[in-house]
């Protein structure tokens, strides 16, 4: 190998091309002439020959082809040299026409140049194929044969990654074939390898080939696509791995580097979100900018969405300190020219808040801070009371009367007919923000969506953790169904909803197909490379308090309308009355210093008469509901 990068620096080079453009012209007056005239043409045209070189080697340093690395030469590299030995070809024939001399006239200079020109190129892909060969063998691992490697995916993509794999010191891999839906690409060979078949083939040619891992390189195909394409692989007994689109890294990185395994994420993908940026950045630039809960799965994505920005200063609040503490350096590192502040407090006490609101006096609050898992608010609804009803209505009021511009509050789907504790006090949230914003002038908006892949606490996580545990995983019922988006897709459209809003609406997001839990956990163990119910058991527990099997969007007072965003919609205002409000919060505050749970669930159905509680014998049955 070190050889090869010999030959290939410049004086090597330089020096290959003068010695084959003579003897170019050698052989070919040695092929038209008998020997004896042969050795005397070119004795007595010895400086003409090597003229002739001079120009070859001079027009290939004009044109550059002495900076190439030709270990790695493309095809821009090759039609700089054949570009140049053109050229060179030109001047000598030239030469040749104008001053002709004895064994030296235009038709022999003509082949000789061409002879000089393969010469010249041939020497390099000489090089580069000799090259490849050795890498080749230094890369496999010494009694450990290179695994085989299906590509899904001819384009260029798939291209790009199969000439990496071929020039990766690193990977001991072997691409043994591509599969690739464009008939027009069937049986054509790409670097060397062909393509056996259209993707619905896969099975065929697995059960041929036998390769040690599928990589799916397909960055052009829709969402649907690609989970069609995953569900299938998924299916066979081989590793499966993805190269997401590379647009967004770094053009002078290999394409191997972004080889990652498939996850049950890219099976819950969805299409892309179009973004009014222009109206977020009016809302934000130049802003202060508050977000509760700011350490959270959705208030630290929602920092991270608002940093891009340029607010005047993003403010984190939060009263745990370690979460909000490694965002703060992310944000810094990832946002340098964005001013944070971290502030340590929490929403239930309403002092630290108004000494908050009036040193910042921000322009827009996002209120992400809650109290969010069910089976934990179900055993400690006094707290869920607190943090999640009590802290929204401190936080409220302190926008209300600090002047803020606009209000937002995180909600969700459980606060809609709810069936827990955690549910109904993110209903009497939304109820806050609309009766509010009956007396002031800052906007009060809510937006509710469904769960977030990969939030703290939700089911992903935990399956993952059971998986690399060993199993069992865990569901609480074959047919529970969950809407899930993305933790940025989510952020994103709370900050385009905040763009709509008037006050008082509650804003719903689309959270698309919804997903059978039980499927999810199939398809996770599928991804891991495991069998189900060989290599890890799925385990049917029982509903857990306060869960049903499905959560809905919408009330059926609130209706809908769209927005100019395809994903999201409005529920109008069903609550009102301020009155009412205080009437309630002060009977939820006397149950609270009570102490009493039952007392608690009692209030809070009389407070949100959508709230129905389950009988500890329907757990296994959805359907039989007691009112609260």
């Amino acid at each position: 190998m070190k050889l090869l990068q010999r030959l290939t620096r410049n004086r090597y080079l330089f020096l290959g091309d003068i010695l084959l453009a003579i003897f170019s012209y050698i052989l070919t007056i040695a092929a038209v002439y008998r020997v004896q005239d042969a050795i005397e043409i070119i004795l007595s045209n010895w400086m003409l020959i090597g003229m002739v070189a001079i120009v070859f080697v001079g027009f290939l340093h004009i044109f550059r082809c002495y900076n190439v690395y030709w270990l790695y030469g493309g095809t821009k590299e090759y039609i700089r040299i054949i570009l140049a030995c053109i050229c060179a070809a030109m001047i000598t024939d030239l030469i040749a026409f104008i001053h002709p001399v004895r064994g030296f006239f235009l038709k022999l200079n003509m082949v000789a140049t061409f002879v000089a020109s393969g010469g010249m190129i041939g020497y390099r892909m000489v090089i580069r194929a000799v090259g490849k060969v050795v890498r080749g063998a230094l890369r496999r691992q010494p009694g450990k044969a290179p695994k085989d490697v299906l590509i899904v995916g001819a384009g260029n993509l798939g291209v790009t990654l199969a000439r990496d794999i071929a020039g990766n010191a690193d990977m001991n891999y072997r691409v043994v074939g591509f599969a690739d839906d464009d008939e027009a690409k069937l049986n054509m060979i790409f670097c060397g390898v062909r393509v056996l078949g259209k993707i619905s083939d896969i099975q065929k040619i697995y059960e041929w080939l036998k390769p040690d891992e599928i990589i799916i390189a397909i960055s052009s195909a829709s969402v649907e696509k690609k989970k069609k394409i995953i569900e299938t692989c998924a299916e066979l007994p081989c590793k499966l791995k993805i190269l997401p689109g590379l647009a967004d890294s770094l053009t002078n990185k290999s394409s191997v580097e972004f080889i990652r395994e498939v996850e049950v994420e890219d099976l819950l993908e969805r299409q892309p979100i179009h973004l009014d940026n222009t109206a977020i950045q009016g809302d934000i630039a130049g802003h202060v900018v508050l977000v509760t809960g700011g350490g959270g799965s959705i208030g630290s994505e929602l920092c991270r969405q608002i940093a891009k920005f340029g607010p005047k200063k993003l403010v984190l609040l939060d009263i745990y300190e370690n979460n909000v503490f490694d965002l703060e350096n992310e944000l810094h590192d990832t946002f340098p020219e964005c001013d944070v502040d971290v502030v340590i407090a929490s929403v239930r006490d309403l002092p630290r808040l108004e000494q908050v609101f009036e040193s910042y006096r921000p322009h827009l609050v996002f209120h992400a801070a809650a109290h969010k898992h069910v089976p934990l608010m179900e055993a400690n609804p006094v707290e869920a009371i607190k943090n999640n009803v009590f802290g929204t209505y401190n936080t409220a009021s302190c926008a209300d009367k600090y002047g803020v511009k606009r209000f937002v509050m995180i909600s969700t789907d459980k606060a809609v007919n709810p069936t827990n504790v955690m549910g109904a006090t993110k209903r009497v949230c939304e109820m806050i923000v609309q009766a509010i914003q009956t007396k002031s002038k800052t906007e009060f908006v809510a937006v509710r969506f469904g769960n977030v892949l990969n939030s703290n606490g939700s089911v992903l996580p935990r399956f993952k953790q059971q998986i690399k545990k060993g199993g069992p995983i865990t569901v609480t019922h074959k047919d529970i169904i969950r809407y899930f988006m993305t933790i940025p897709e989510a952020a994103q459209l709370v900050l385009q909803a905040a763009t709509y809003a008037k006050g008082g609406e509650i804003f719903i997001l689309d959270m698309g197909e919804p997903v059978r839990i039980y499927d999810l956990a199939k398809n996770l163990i599928r991804l891991s490379g495991l069998r189900e119910g060989k290599d890890i058991e799925i385990k049917v527990t029982g509903l857990r308090p306060g869960e049903k099997l499905f959560e809905e969007l919408l009330l059926k007072e609130e209706g809908l309308t769209k927005t100019s965003h395809d994903k999201i919609y409005i529920g109008k205002p069903s609550f009102h009355s301020i009155e009412k409000l205080e009437e309630y919060l002060g009977i939820l505050k006397q149950a609270v210093e009570n102490a009493d749970s039952e007392e608690i669930r009692t209030t809070l159905a009389t407070v949100v008469p959508t709230y129905v509680r389950k009988t500890e014998t329907s757990q296994e049955k959805e359907g039989t509901t007691v009112q609260a």
